[in-house]
């Protein structure tokens, strides 16, 4: 039988991170390949296996391509069709205002506005990747993601599962501003009572002690958070057995600034407490009302 190949291909919007995800990747044992035209994808996959170089491949595919929007779904089509290819397609996703943000920061013109604004490149390749978008077996939202914290992610779906390297993102958020997309549990707090309509609280938030006295001082959050710390005492251990290496969990309530900042800091000190790595993120906290 042939030997059997495992090929990610990292495509998404521009400016949402593939480089630190293909480095990651790199560092995973892939054999890495940044800005692969989809027309020679096969035929480059043919000469790694004839070479015995590595039986794992990563490949970038984007807007630098030629050709790219046309040929990447069919050419992941294709792949899929081979017996001695196992292949996954990797999106990487982030918000309009932080993709900006970043070019801003790097100071690049948009591949596809180069002599336009940022947010036009930016609108006019998400309306081109939305239907490749829907062919991805991982998407990852960028958008709050550390360089670290996406290197941990990659690591996730395509290391070995180390149980040492386990951590848990905990993740506030405000549920008018979107859903996260790759939380893997998210749970509802908008029940809960709400400082925002208490005047001397309005503007603080979840960060402050007064507000989470405010929330965590009512029966019915007590009883909510102990169910939740009683249901991630039995499923973290599983998933940890299962060999997944992290674990993103969303808390939202509406504005994500009061009640769920509030859970999120109690979760992520108590799950400490009980020797796990966590990282604590409040994605909507200084958003305007």
């Amino acid at each position: 039988m042939a030997k059997q190949m495992d090929v990610v291909i990292i495509t998404g919007m521009s400016g949402a991170g593939k480089t630190v995800a293909v480095q990651s990747l790199e560092d995973l044992g892939y054999f890495v390949i940044d800005n692969m035209l989809p027309s020679l994808a096969g035929k480059f996959i043919d000469v790694l296996k004839q070479s015995d170089e590595s039986n794992k491949a990563a490949m970038v595919m984007d807007s630098r391509s030629r050709g790219f929007y046309d040929q990447v779904a069919s050419t992941v089509a294709t792949l899929r069709q081979r017996d001695d290819v196992r292949v996954k397609l990797v999106f990487l996703d982030a918000n309009d205002v932080e993709l900006i943000s970043r070019y801003k920061e790097t100071r690049r013109n948009h591949p596809l506005s180069p002599h336009g604004s940022v947010l036009e490149g930016i609108q006019r390749e998400r309306q081109l990747l939305n239907d490749l978008k829907s062919h991805a077996d991982v998407i990852i939202d960028t958008t709050t993601l550390t360089p670290r914290n996406l290197r941990l992610r990659i690591a996730d779906y395509f290391g070995e599962g180390d149980k040492n390297n386990f951590y848990v993102e905990v993740l506030s958020f405000g549920f008018k501003y979107g859903l996260p997309l790759d939380a893997d549990i998210v749970m509802d707090v908008r029940f809960l009572p709400n400082p925002y309509y208490v005047p001397e609280l309005k503007h603080l938030t979840g960060n402050d002690k007064v507000v989470q006295d405010y929330v965590m001082n009512h029966q019915i959050s007590k009883d909510f958070y102990n169910h939740l710390l009683g249901l991630l005492k039995v499923a973290l251990p599983g998933y940890i057995h299962e060999g997944k290496s992290s674990l993103t969990i969303a808390i939202g309530c509406t504005g994500g600034q009061h009640r769920s900042v509030t859970i999120a800091n109690r979760l992520a000190d108590d799950l400490r407490d009980k020797q796990y790595t966590v990282n604590v993120h409040h994605r909507d906290v200084h958003k305007a009302d």
